[in-house]
């Protein structure tokens, strides 16, 4: 048992998806906003994306959503009584709030936190930490639910090291995995990792956004290599371009993705983007990193950025080819899809493509559904087992959606309390199918 591989653990679209339009920089989040959603539609594509991917031979595992609307969090300021008096008094007092506390932009679980394996940490553990997401209201309240999560499902203090999640400031704001891409030659051997920011809470960048704000800090970058154990000669510090995040590039797996010897990349993906590739290079060892770096009289920004090019995912076959799998919208755009075909057979094996769209809508691509987390065949036998994707557990999500949510989903219809009650309904039996006990705050409330 010495085989070491990449899983992928997606986030199942909670119940209480909709188009609240809470995510100011991601274009396509604020376009989308105040439009109605289907839940059970948005479920239901991410499943059927993770059962094709875990049927080519891939580790996939499925992560929960959180329990929404949160009437802790509404308790906390300041709204009172049951939880059907709370959602009332949040309706008529504060909807943009409910809206908030209603969001289901956990599924986003490359947000969730950032992973380092044990072939790269100097204590030889993988290491998690959840990320605080504290540029955005709505997101900054997921953390406390992440931790506990991924401390049920990687329970084994052997193999697996929690950390909390950063200082709730903006100083230190962490993005999670969005900002991350490990690169190697094989997964099992030591890697480099690249951690990208948009600015520097202490220092003075020469060019910052100016449209948009940007996200993710040096400082938690700095904070996380400390945190897993890395050697600062397997770290990459990259700023991301100023003028992405002014054209919607909100995190950097918007217009970059790495896996691997693989890395591809837009021309405006990085600030001083040769000097960044020369450190990879000379970090990764003499003729290992192969990129694919596209220019912008090829593929303009704005045709990387309305695709989700770049927020695809890219994986490793068993046999050692290479997939690349995409949103339908990249299909859909002529330019993105030369671009692509100039890359089968050369560099891909295999592309393919999902209807994403109700994920798209609110500004999330394949590749924001999605944890990667490397694990050796010891910490593989030490997940907890019930989140592993089969085809049974494929057949259970798939009927589970069906039975409990709703297929039309207006900002108005938060209001409802029975939404909110659905949802406990429908999560309590979810911690029974993955098999992870009293996970849920509503679980463990006396009664």
């Amino acid at each position: 048992m010495n085989a070491t591989r990449e899983a992928n653990f997606d986030g199942l679209v909670g119940p209480s998806h909709h188009y609240g339009g809470l995510s100011y920089g991601n274009v396509a989040s604020q376009a989308s906003g105040k439009s109605a959603s289907n839940p059970r539609q948005a479920a239901l594509q991410g499943l059927e994306k993770m059962w094709a991917l875990a049927q080519r031979g891939l580790l996939q595992g499925v992560l929960p959503p959180q329990a929404r609307p949160d009437v802790g969090t509404l308790r906390r300021i300041g709204f009172h009584g049951s939880d059907a008096e709370v959602v009332q008094q949040a309706t008529t007092q504060a909807p943009s709030l409910l809206s908030a506390c209603a969001s289901a932009s956990s599924m986003w679980t490359a947000n969730a936190a950032t992973v380092s394996p044990s072939a790269d940490s100097l204590d030889g553990k993988v290491h998690f930490t959840p990320a605080n997401l504290n540029s955005k209201w709505h997101r900054s309240i997921e953390h406390p639910f992440t931790a506990a999560c991924l401390r049920r499902i990687f329970a084994d203090s052997q193999h697996f090291t929690h950390h909390p999640a950063l200082p709730e400031h903006p100083a230190f704001g962490d993005e999670g995995a969005a900002n991350h891409t490990r690169l190697c030659s094989d997964y099992g051997a030591p890697g480099v990792q690249l951690f990208v920011y948009g600015r520097s809470a202490f220092g003075s960048e020469a060019l910052q956004p100016q449209r948009y704000p940007a996200r993710q800090t040096r400082e938690a970058c700095e904070a996380l290599v400390r945190l897993h154990r890395l050697p600062e000669s397997r770290v990459v510090l990259a700023q991301q371009h100023p003028y992405a995040i002014d054209a919607g590039v909100f995190h950097n797996d918007v217009i970059a993705v790495g896996n691997r010897k693989l890395l591809l990349l837009h021309q405006h993906a990085f600030l001083n983007q040769p000097e960044v590739l020369q450190q990879l290079r000379q970090q990764l060892g003499e003729g290992v990193l192969q990129v694919a770096q596209v220019d912008e009289h090829v593929l303009p920004l704005e045709d990387a950025v309305s695709s989700y090019l770049f927020n695809s995912q890219l994986l490793t076959l068993a046999n050692g080819d290479t997939l690349l799998v995409c949103a339908e919208e990249c299909r859909a755009n002529p330019r993105v899809l030369d671009y692509l075909n100039s890359l089968r057979g050369k560099l891909l094996a295999d592309i393919q493509c999902f209807d994403l769209k109700q994920s798209m809508r609110n500004g999330g691509g394949p590749a924001c559904l999605r944890l990667r987390v490397v694990l050796s065949a010891d910490e593989q036998a030490a997940v907890l087992p019930g989140v592993w994707l089969t085809e049974v557990l494929y057949q259970q999500l798939c009927g589970w959606v069906q039975d409990h949510y709703r297929d039309h989903l207006t900002e108005a219809d938060l209001a409802d309390p029975q939404l909110l009650y659905e949802s406990h309904t429908a999560l309590d039996q979810l911690t029974q199918i993955l098999g992870l006990g009293s996970l849920y705050p509503f679980q463990q409330e006396p009664t």
